[in-house]
């Protein structure tokens, strides 16, 4: 029997059970890009429009800082420098695709079941990695076919597509590695993720600095030093296929080290007796829910900054093209532009907030699938109580990241107008407006895992969906009655002059009719014996 033996068996296995979550992450990332590209080319007909576009927002230091660099005033570099931000989306998936199907396995005791049959050494980590590399090169290829039917040229397309295959590659290994350092999911997502946070901390360091060395330091900033479209420096690419293949190196002797489901990092040890806040269901819930509640936090609270950063630039960067100075103008000058940029800005982060909502609410059937939600009920806890525990964290976390965001953008742009009073405010209710919608799809994840737990994860699904009605319902000219199906449709610009209260009300009282019945469905439903 081989190191590898029963590997091509696990990645069909990982490809059936990722059938329908991987095409997903795959499609939407890969599709975006040519969306930012048509824009492009509907907005700025003219060399003169671009060029006014580089000098008021492409090289503002706060995009620069969220996208990248901007090496150029053709359509392929803006749609680049718009796609910088992507690069970061595909290394997140791609860490939490392998460590899902490495280190989560483990945890569930699967692997232990699955290695009781012939199954190579290497087998688990090989099929994890084979599996997300090829989603990644498919991303990729996709991603410039998408390209070149906008009419971008085909080497530059391809010079993108592969610049972002190889970072998501980069990570998808950083994630295999970090598989291999502790005993729990949770923990090897926590260092996985750290490990990105600092190479975007690196990338934006050297973009918006002269220290451009610093960026030549994180994976993040090679994909952008390609310059796709200006000037295609393949090499660039090298770079990351020598660290994969370097990180690669390291994970798998790491792999053998260790026992099976244990990590190399010894756990850490706990308290003899469990304190008077782990005393009732809430306080347990709390304690799982609050390392994450801190980092999405912190997390978009840097985002909001960044982008009221950069709202003033972007009511700069339509001079000189009329057709948006008249659009502008309709809108009520460069406040009006920016208060537009701000409301996309802010509704992106409701997807994000719905995001955080979906994982919280899908804890509960963590608990219930790993085993420990059954003792835990065996005692006078009722089902509801704990469920309700859970349930508050799920619906005041996207409540928290969304105020976070929006008084951080409201800060930012309110100091960049010298308008803090007047600016916050407004920017913390705008986040905040974004709440009904996320709560809409909380609440369905609360009802699937109360009626049906294993289709759970769906919900997942069912933002992705939102979230590509969102970026290309109007790029495609979908129907209305198609659009409307995402709760983030109804949510209204808060920041214009006229807009009503009653989508969010309607949108609560689904949304609360929605947990409320996954409540009762949970209460009346078997619980698995472990």
């Amino acid at each position: 029997m081989s190191t590898l033996t029963g590997a091509r068996h696990l990645a069909r296995l990982m490809l059936r059970r990722d059938r329908l979550l991987l095409p997903l992450w795959m499609l939407v990332l890969a599709v975006l890009p040519a969306t930012y590209a048509k824009s492009f080319f509907e907005l700025f007909s003219t060399p003169a429009e671009r060029a006014a576009y580089v000098v008021g927002t492409g090289r503002n230091p706060s995009v620069v800082a969220l996208l990248g660099p901007l090496y150029g005033d053709s359509v392929g570099a803006l749609t680049a420098q718009r796609g910088g931000f992507l690069l970061t989306l595909v290394a997140l998936a791609s860490l939490l695709t392998v460590i899902r199907h490495t280190r989560t396995e483990e945890e569930a005791g699967r692997r232990e079941l699955l290695g009781g049959s012939v199954l190579g050494r290497y087998a688990g980590l090989t099929a994890a990695l084979a599996v997300t590399y090829a989603a990644d090169l498919l991303l990729g290829l996709l991603t410039a076919a998408g390209l070149v039917a906008t009419g971008l040229p085909a080497v530059g397309s391809l010079a993108y597509g592969l610049g972002t295959a190889l970072t998501g590659i980069v990570f998808a290994t950083v994630g295999g590695l970090t598989a291999q350092l502790t005993e729990t999911a949770g923990g090897a997502r926590g260092i996985a993720i750290a490990v990105l946070g600092a190479a975007f901390g690196l990338r934006l360091a050297g973009d918006t600095s002269e220290r451009d060395w610093l960026s030549w330091l994180s994976p993040l900033g090679w994909a952008p030093r390609v310059r796709a479209y200006e000037g295609d420096r393949w090499w660039v690419l090298v770079l990351p296929v020598l660290l994969a293949g370097l990180l690669a190196a390291v994970a798998y002797p790491l792999s053998v080290r260790r026992d099976l489901g244990a990590g190399l990092l010894p756990p850490r040890l706990g308290p003899v007796a469990a304190g008077p806040g782990l005393a009732g269901p809430f306080g347990l819930a709390w304690r799982l829910h609050r390392s994450q509640l801190l980092w999405w936090s912190v997390g978009f609270g840097l985002l909001g900054l960044i982008l009221g950063g950069a709202a003033q630039a972007a009511g700069r960067s339509v001079e000189g093209n009329p057709q948006l100075e008249e659009i502008m103008a309709r809108l009520g000058g460069a406040a009006g532009m920016a208060d537009a940029y701000l409301g996309v800005s802010l509704s992106l982060a409701g997807w994000a907030a719905a995001g955080f909502g979906i994982q919280a609410a899908l804890r509960m059937r963590a608990e219930e699938t790993a085993g420990r939600a059954e003792p835990l009920l065996a005692t006078g806890v009722h089902r509801s109580r704990w469920l309700l525990a859970h349930l508050t964290f799920a619906l005041l976390g996207p409540a928290v990241v969304l105020a976070v965001t929006g008084f951080a953008t409201g800060l930012a742009y309110g100091i960049s107008i010298h308008d803090v009073a007047g600016q916050l405010p407004r920017m913390v209710g705008a986040g905040l407006a974004q709440l009904p919608a996320a709560w809409v799809l909380t609440g369905l994840a609360v009802l699937l895992y109360g009626l049906l737990p294993r289709l759970a994860p769906t919900a997942w699904a069912v933002l992705a969906v939102c979230v590509l009605l969102g970026q290309l319902g109007a790029v495609l000219k979908l129907g209305q009655w198609l659009l409307d199906l995402s709760p983030f449709t109804h949510t209204p610009q808060v920041l214009s002059p006229n807009w009503h209260a009653t989508p969010l009300w309607l949108l609560t009282a689904l949304a609360l009719l929605l947990a409320t019945t996954g409540l009762t469905t949970f209460t009346r439903r078997d619980i698995p014996t472990t």
